[in-house]
């Protein structure tokens, strides 16, 4: 991945393709205190004013305007919205008319797709051939739900093939840092049938250790995605990296994972 200043990573997976995605980091904004600066979450207590400001920056690093994004109000679930021109601009300002889902996905070009996180993972999905694309979040539940899995089968539905399907999996809440119960654990292994030892560790206290990222890229395979084509951030979330973290930092911040599909070439 490479960095900027106010989009801080780029994967290098999407490098010389028709489209743009990229994780905004803390930089490059106008909120102030623990919001500082580029906060984009209108539900963590910051000036909604500064807010709508700081959405306008980040579409702009998309190349778009922020009336062409599209943001959903998500619900640690497992819902897809297939969106298109008609969406434009829905939960830009305000949190009431976004999209309840934990996924977007289009094959519209110059729709800006927007997931908001703080720890959870963000995704990006990409076929180049069907010209397909989605942004998926996913925190414990939706990935124990398989919202990637859920993505990955909406955009077969605009005629993606598992198989060609390019992922970027973005900065998340590391495993040395993912304390989680009993409850999380049970739902880890009911997601991959008892079959954990890659995603899920006791850390010594009666406690566990969730790798959000490894569980994404199993949910991703076990989807048919090719696990060649998935690459992973090299950087976590929290102190000392570009990237809020709502478990090292209450109140905090939103970062996102942003995309959007250029015109098909010819």
């Amino acid at each position: 991945m490479t960095t900027s200043t106010l989009a801080a990573m780029r994967w290098r997976c999407f490098e010389g393709m028709p489209l743009v995605a990229l994780v905004t980091g803390r930089g490059g904004g106008v909120s102030t205190g623990p919001y500082e600066s580029l906060n984009l979450g209108l539900h963590v207590g910051d000036d909604p004013a500064n807010v709508v400001e700081n959405r306008r920056r980040a579409a702009a690093a998309l190349g778009l305007a922020l009336e062409d994004m599209v943001f959903c109000h998500q619900t640690h679930g497992r819902d897809v919205a297939v969106v298109d021109g008609r969406h434009r601009g829905r939960g830009t300002t305000r949190t009431e008319d976004a999209l309840p889902a934990d996924a977007l996905v289009t094959a519209t070009p110059d729709v800006g797709l927007a997931v908001l996180v703080a720890d959870c993972v963000p995704l990006v999905l990409y076929d180049p051939r069907a010209h397909v694309l989605g942004a998926v979040h996913a925190g414990w539940k939706g990935t124990t739900l398989r919202i990637a899995e859920a993505a990955v089968e909406a955009m077969a539905g605009l005629g993606a093939e598992p198989g060609r399907i390019v992922a970027g999996i973005g900065p998340a809440v590391t495993a040395d840092r993912y304390q989680v119960g009993d409850d999380v654990a049970d739902a880890a292994r009911d997601c991959f049938g008892g079959d954990v030892d890659d995603v899920l560790r006791p850390d010594g206290t009666g406690r566990w250790l969730l790798d959000l990222w490894a569980a994404n890229r199993r949910v991703l395979a076990e989807a048919g995605v090719d696990p060649a084509n998935i690459e992973v951030s090299p950087v976590g979330t929290g102190p000392g990296t570009p990237f809020f973290s709502d478990r090292a930092e209450r109140p905090c911040g939103r970062f996102a994972a942003l995309a959007r599909l250029r015109p098909h070439p010819v």
